[in-house]
Formats: C-alpha cells, structure tokens, sequence
C-alpha cells in the first residue's frame, strides 16, 4: 500500500494517467476513411457537400473557440479542460454513428474544431502536476504515445477495412468505447495546484516581497531559469504551498482546491497577466529573427493543415472508393512515421541553422510544393500517397527545425505564448482560404483546383523564404569578411589608400 501510495503522490501517476487518455482519445481507425464513409450508403452525402458545405465548419469552429480555450485553460488550471476535451470528442463520435444529413455532419466538425482547441491542455497539464526537471522526460511520453494512438488507429482502421472485419459502423462503436474509456480516464486525473499564467506562485505575490522583484525581472526578460534555481523553486514553493493547502483544508473541511484556485483570481491579477502577456508578445516578435521563423510556421501550418484536411477528399477524386480497395489507414501510418524519423533526425544533425535555415526554408517548402503539383496532376493512386508522404515527412522536418530555433532563447511561459500566437495566425489565415476558395458561400471550387492553389501557396513561400535565406547568407559572409578587410588595413595603410 505504501508502494502504491508514493507512486500517485509522484509524477508518474499523473504522467500515466495523461498517456492513457492521450492514446484512447487518439486512436481513430475510422478517421483516413471518413470520406468513404460519408459519401457511402450510410451517410449518403455528395463529395460537393463534404467538400464545400461540411468541412470548412471545423476550421470556422477551431479559429472562434481558440482564444477562450487558451485562456480558460490556464485559468482553470487544465484539468476541466481535458475533460471538456473528451465530453466534446464523445459527442463528435456519437453524432457521427447515429445521426445524418448535412447539418448533423456539420456540428459533428464544429465539436471536433473544439476538441482540436483543447489539444493545449493536455500538453499544458503535465506542467502544473509534475517537478520542472521531470518535464521533459513526462512530455516526451505523452508526445510518443499520442503518435502510437494516431499511427495504431490508422493501421486499425486499415485492417478492418481491407478485410472486411468490421463494417464502418462497428469501427464507430469501437471508437465509441475508446472515447468514454479516456472521458473515464480524464476524470481520475489529479486537479492540478498551478498554472502557467493565471494561479502561477510569482503572479498573486506582493510586489514588495523578497526576491519577488528579481524573480518578476528575470521571468520578464524570458531567461530560462538555472536548474538550480529551478529545483530551489520547485522545493521549496511546494513545501509551502502544501501547508497553505492542508492549513485551508483544515478550516473549510476539505473543500475541494479547484474552488480555492478559482476564487483567488481576482480581476486585478486578471488584468495583470493579461498585460504581462500583451507585453511579452510585443518584445518576443520585436526580434526580426523569431519574427521570420513565426511568419514562416504560421504561413507553413495553415498550408499543411488545409492539405491533410481536403488529402481524403483528392484520394477518393484520383481513384473512388467505391470501385476498388483504398489504403488511406497505412497511407496515414507510414506518413506519420516517416514524418517522426525526419523530426528525430534534426536533433543529430549539426547545422548553423540563423545562417542556412530561412535558404533551407525556401529549399524545403519547394520541394513540398513540387510534392503537392503531383499529387494534384496524376492519375496514379499510389503516386498521389507517395506524394503526400513525402509533404508530410517534410513539414515535419521543417516546423521541428522552427520550434528548436524559436524555444532556443524563451522561457516556457513565452514559447507557450509564441506557440499560440503562431497557431492562431496560422488558424486566421486557414479561415481566409477556406471562406474564399472552399465554402460553399466563397468561391466553392473542386477540389483539383483547390490543391492547385494550395501547391501555388507553397511555391510562393519557398520563392520569399529563398531569396531571403541567399540574402541573410550574403550578410553574414560580408560581416565576416569586413572584419578581415578591417585588419587588412591597419597592417598596411598604404595599400588601403591605393
């Protein structure tokens, strides 16, 4: 009993926990064949309804709930969201199976935008649950296993498919059962104390406290703190707050925390971290450098997102469903690997990456633009798969090497901030293309067309991050040759003046 008591009290119980929920909530086998499934008998719909009138919803729904659920995250210390999270994922999956017609098709995409917008919960949660030099190793596995829930739903799904195992509705009932096992799951997670921003142990301290201005000025200009400094935090903040706890659970009878948290954010602290944060965000994109890096993620992220989105949709017009077997399970499977090979490789590779990483940029994007062209134009299946396994594998590659080059010099609290401001710009800029060239009530257009512009989008950001990487190679070597000319100089005035 001792045993098992001291394994809930540390991290990997939580850590556990958040792994399993990660991998039933992910594990869809249904997923790569929704196309199928919705065009066939049991749904009935058109690939123009799918196409124009039912997918664009999940981006209108992902970019209006974004912003709330960033900020309500935090607020409610991420627990509550993760459950939010799974009770939307249970809804999605059950109108899917039971319901049909295009306005249930609709609200199933605007459910799944909401359950796309709580991802930063579950990543968020570990943070508040865990000690800081735990983090990585807990992060780590919570990333893997999410990974092995895409990549055994997609083989799942594949074989079920391929021989005729399981009808598309069985496959839904199966995934049913998965969702409720994680909603069940969610609800055994321990309630976080702390948060990143609104219950964080600097934000609610007296501004005239020991220390407390040298930790706001150093959290304030994004330094990453020492692991010293960290662990000393970590200790001895936590041996205090566990006797502010146990002292208020003492006096209100064990009174559920998550109300204490809740109740000691005033407006003022509000107010306070809403403006810390404005701030943050205007010294983080004061930095041309990071500035690129996010243009180019936020630029990149929404072409990706609109491709793998609309790939179904082009699958089923190069070779339909109907008239023979499909493979879109193990397409799904050997993209998502190849894609995290290409990612774990980045970390060995030794590259000058503020020198050579906007040309390698450009390099990249336009070889995922030419993958794209392929895809559009051929009449070949399993050209078209080849195609989007090496635009995936690529996109992988490159928004590793952006997130390494972004986090290089932030403190956690800033990367998160970064990260959303990205995804939001990215989210903003997806909803522009789908509005004009998607919905219905745009432009509507086919889907050749569709990823014909979608191949242009990415030829035109490799045109721009090109030209600029050949530019920022020129400047570095002509400040490293300026010195040596300098020198040159001094040694020999004479031949300067000549």
């Amino acid at each position: 009993m001792d045993a098992l008591r001291r394994w809930k009290e540390g991290w990997r119980y939580p850590t556990t926990l958040l792994c399993i929920y990660g991998f039933c909530s992910t594990v869809k086998p249904l997923e790569p064949f929704l196309i199928p499934y919705l065009t066939g008998p049991d749904k009935n719909l058109t690939s123009e309804q799918v196409n124009n009138d039912i997918f664009p919803v999940w981006t209108y729904s992902y970019l209006a709930v974004l912003v709330p659920v960033f900020l309500l995250t935090d607020w409610l210390c991420y627990k509550p969201v993760v459950v939010f999270q799974s009770v939307n994922l249970l809804i999605t999956t059950a109108i899917l199976l039971w319901m049909r017609g295009v306005l249930a098709m609709q609200a199933t995409q605007f459910f799944y935008g909401v359950v796309t917008a709580s991802d930063v919960a579950y990543f968020s949660y570990i943070y508040s649950v865990i000690d800081v030099e735990k983090y990585r190793k807990a992060t780590s596995y919570c990333r893997s296993v999410q990974l092995l829930g895409y990549t055994v739903g997609s083989v799942l799904g594949q074989l079920l498919v391929s021989f005729d195992l399981m009808s598309y509705k069985n496959i839904l009932v199966f995934t049913l059962v998965l969702t409720t096992m994680a909603l069940l799951t969610s609800c055994l997670l321990p309630m976080p104390r702390r948060s990143m921003f609104f219950h964080s142990r600097g934000v609610e301290a007296e501004p005239e406290a020991p220390g407390g201005a040298e930790d706001a000025t150093k959290k304030a200009n994004g330094r990453r703190p020492s692991p010293e400094e960290a662990g000393a935090d970590e200790n001895g903040g936590e041996k205090e707050q566990e006797g502010e706890y146990a002292e208020e659970e003492r006096e209100n009878g064990n009174a559920p925390r998550a109300e204490g948290l809740k109740g000691s954010v005033s407006a003022g602290v509000c107010g306070r971290v809403l403006r810390q944060l404005f701030r943050d965000f205007l010294d983080c994109y004061s930095s041309r450098r990071l500035l690129y890096w996010s243009v180019w993620w936020a630029m990149a992220t929404c072409g990706y997102n609109q491709t793998v989105n609309y790939v179904q949709v082009l699958w089923e017009h190069v070779q339909p469903s109907q008239n023979s077997s499909i493979y879109n399970g193990g397409v799904e499977a050997v993209s998502s690997l190849f894609g995290a090979g290409a990612a774990y490789t980045i970390g060995f590779i030794h590259v000058d990456w503020a020198q050579w990483g906007e040309l390698a940029l450009g390099g990249f994007s336009g070889l995922e633009a030419a993958s794209l062209f392929l895809m559009t134009f051929t009449g070949n299946i399993w050209v078209c798969y080849a195609g989007y396994v090496i635009f995936k594998a690529l996109y992988m590659l490159l928004i590793t090497i952006a997130m390494f080059q972004i986090a290089a010099d932030l403190s956690m609290e800033r990367y998160a901030l970064v990260f959303g401001v990205n995804n939001f710009g990215a989210l903003a800029l997806q909803t522009v293309i789908t509005s004009i060239v998607v919905d219905s009530r745009g432009l509507g257009l086919a889907i050749i067309p569709q990823f014909t512009i979608y191949a242009g989008y990415f030829a035109a950001i490799a045109f721009v991050f090109s030209l600029r990487g050949v530019f920022t190679i020129w400047k570095v070597r002509r400040n490293h040759e300026a010195p040596a000319s300098a020198e040159g100089c001094s040694a020999e005035p004479e031949a300067c003046l000549a």
